[in-house]
Parts: C-alpha cells; structure tokens; sequence
C-alpha cells in the first residue's frame, strides 16, 4: 500500500492578542492599536456609553509592546518593542492592557474547533498549531477553508494556514498570504516563493544566525541554497551548517507531535518602576502571592503537580538570579509553593530594587485531582538583610 504525500499544515491566528480585545471593543476596528499597557489603561466607560482608550503619547514606563494590529504594523510598531519607542512612531496609536485569561479562553476555542475536524494537532503556543491532514479525506484546500470557517465560528476571529509537505514549509508559508490568508505549497514551488525571502523567514535562524550570513553575502533562502556545504560548516559547525542546507531546500522529516509534557509551569511580571524590597514591601508581596497562586491555577487546571518550586529576580542592574526548592512530594498547592517560594527568597540578599518577579514550579508530574487546600496563600515578601 502506497503511502500518501504528507499534507502538514501551519494555522497562525491573525494579530491575536489584538483581534481578542477587539471583540470587545469593536468601535476599534481599523485603528492602529497596541496592546501592552497596565491596568491603569482599561478604557473608561464614559456616562453616554461609550468608552475613552489610552493613547500611546500618554505611556510613561518602560513596558513592552505584546502585540499590534496591522494598522499599527503599518506604522512600524511590532512586538518586542519598547512602548516608549513605539509611542515616538505612533503617539495616536490606541493602547490596551494585556488580558491573558481572555486570551486562553480564545485559544482553547479554536484548537477545539480545529481538533473536531483535524484531530492530530501539534500544539506550539497560545496561537498557532501544527495540524496533520494526510491521512484525511477530502481536497486540501477545500479542509483549510473548512478548517478557517470552524475557528472563525467559534472565536469571530480569522487565521492564516499555510499547507506543505512539512513542517518548516508550512510555517514559512502561514505568513505569506496574512491576515485571513490561505496558501498552498508544492515542492515544486520552493524557487519560486520561498527561495527569494529573506533568510530570517525561515524558523531556526535568528538575529545572530542570520547576520552572521549576511557577512558572508547570504542575504535570501535562494543564497543560502547555493552556498557551499563546507562554507557553512567552516562558519556554524557541522550540524548546523547541515541543517542550513537542508531548509533552504525545503526539506523537514519532522512529525507533528501531539503529545508532550511540559517541563515546568511558570508566572512572572516585569514592574512598570523598579520597587524597593522595604519601602515597596506590600506591593511585592501581594504580586509575589498572586504568582504563587496563579502557578497553582495553571498546575490544577492542566492536571499537574510540581515538586521543585522556584523563584526568579532581575534586579535594577538587569542582573537576574534564580533559586530553587525541592519538596518532598509533589503540590498543586497555592500555599505550599507560595511557602516553598519564599523559603527561596530568604536565600538572596535583597539589596537592589528589583523590576521584575517571577514564580515556576518543575519536576512536573501528573494528576488529574490533585488535593489543595481551601487556605489563601497570604504573608508579606520574605526579607533578608541586609536591605538598603
């Protein structure tokens, strides 16, 4: 028996984080808007019924730009960037707080909506998955627009598939043809549509990879195909440079996994001021709480305990410490990991002012109900001296 062509598909949900707020806010739409502001940038709901929205020119801290529409895009704001930056090339643009509870919500919808008609899903992150449709009846693109149609019935909001023979392929592609876009790829079509991108384009080749090509004259996937094997081995090592060689030709033997455990669950959040472990002390501890029981959430909801509990600290100088704590069996907890939690934190001097604070529980095993007690993880931030 023949076995068919693989058929691997990339679904990449459009401009997600904004796309979710936009629901709410749909008086929004076709506006540039930016979402990475705090919670003091919740719209007003004014007496008339309708709202009044932050504006980037307003922003003062140091925050990140989690994600834009495409007319903030268009503006040259993307994610990653510093907000203070993006309000110089923006100060119009509309600026929302981040709602990650909102955005879970959404992301379970649409990998269920997927899962009914495609049920081998290759999971890699709030919005986008992998989806095996090889062994599925039925014409390709006729199962991505069957497939586009069941997430925006679920969610109101669109994505974008790209459909190959695999994996790295697929990924590439979901991007060409966005927002809302579907694009179909042959083997055959690699010189034509994939080997003029930019090297960057192709998943596996960041910052440093890709300008360390270009120092070489590599600056397209067409110039990475054509360079010689023993140039690359000479510059990235041996499997790297294989490696190279082989996506910019298209070629990924990977499966789509739909099944891995994760390694650790964690929350951490980076402060809009740096705070002082005294003078900030109540402020901290209600954060460093929420973390503790947030993990605790993540750990009951997905069905797993953690028995190695951990903090993380970056300090006002960027200088970032980490401590761990083993319990003697594993916990879903709230109390116990904020108690494990902050036996760590007695373990560092707190002499700095600190921006950011972060809670991970590891060592990770299943249950499927874990036991947790009805207590609230409640107590000020450990200290130890000496503080200045």
């Amino acid at each position: 028996m023949n076995t068919p062509p693989r058929r691997i598909a990339h679904l990449d949900m459009d401009a997600f984080y904004a796309s979710v707020d936009l629901l709410r806010y749909p008086e929004l739409r076709g506006l540039p808007v930016v979402i990475g502001g705090r919670r003091q940038h919740q719209p007003e709901l004014l007496a008339d019924g309708t709202r009044r929205f932050a504006h980037l020119r307003d922003y003062v801290g140091r925050g990140v730009v989690t994600t834009s529409t495409y007319e903030a895009r268009a503006l040259g704001v993307f994610s990653g960037m510093g907000v203070m930056k993006a309000a110089q090339l923006a100060p119009d643009a509309i600026l929302l707080p981040t709602d990650f509870d909102a955005y879970r919500h959404y992301s379970r919808l649409f990998k269920a909506a997927v899962a009914a008609i495609a049920p081998q899903i290759e999971d890699r992150g709030i919005d986008e998955i992998y989806i095996d449709l090889t062994h599925l009846p039925g014409d390709t693109l006729a199962l991505a627009q069957t497939i586009k149609q069941a997430v925006k019935d679920a969610t109101g909001l669109s994505c974008s598939i790209g459909v190959s023979p695999n994996k790295l392929l697929s990924k590439i592609c979901s991007d060409l043809e966005k927002p809302d876009g579907i694009t179909l790829l042959d083997p055959s079509d690699i010189p034509l549509r994939i080997w003029p991108l930019r090297v960057r384009k192709i998943n596996g080749i960041g910052p440093k990879a890709g300008e360390k090509l270009a120092t070489l004259g590599i600056a397209t996937i067409a110039d990475l195909a054509r360079a010689e094997p023993a140039l690359l081995q000479q510059h990235f090592g041996r499997s790297y440079a294989e490696w190279l060689h082989e996506a910019s030709h298209g070629i990924d033997q990977r499966p789509v996994v739909t099944h891995s455990e994760p390694k650790s669950i964690s929350r951490e959040t980076t402060f809009e001021r740096d705070l002082h472990p005294r003078r900030d002390r109540a402020t901290l501890s209600e954060v460093f709480t929420a973390l503790c029981t947030r993990v605790a959430g993540d750990l009951q909801r997905k069905g797993y305990m953690g028995r190695t509990i951990g903090i993380k600290l970056r300090f006002e100088d960027f200088h970032t410490v980490t401590r761990d704590l083993t319990l003697p069996s594993p916990t879903a907890d709230p109390v116990v990991i904020r108690r494990a939690a902050s036996e760590c934190l007695r373990r560092v001097p707190l002499e700095q002012k600190l921006r950011l604070l972060g809670v991970r529980a590891s060592a990770l095993s299943s249950h499927n109900t874990p036991q947790v007690t009805t207590e609230s993880p409640q107590g000020e931030l450990p200290l130890t001296a000496p503080v200045r």
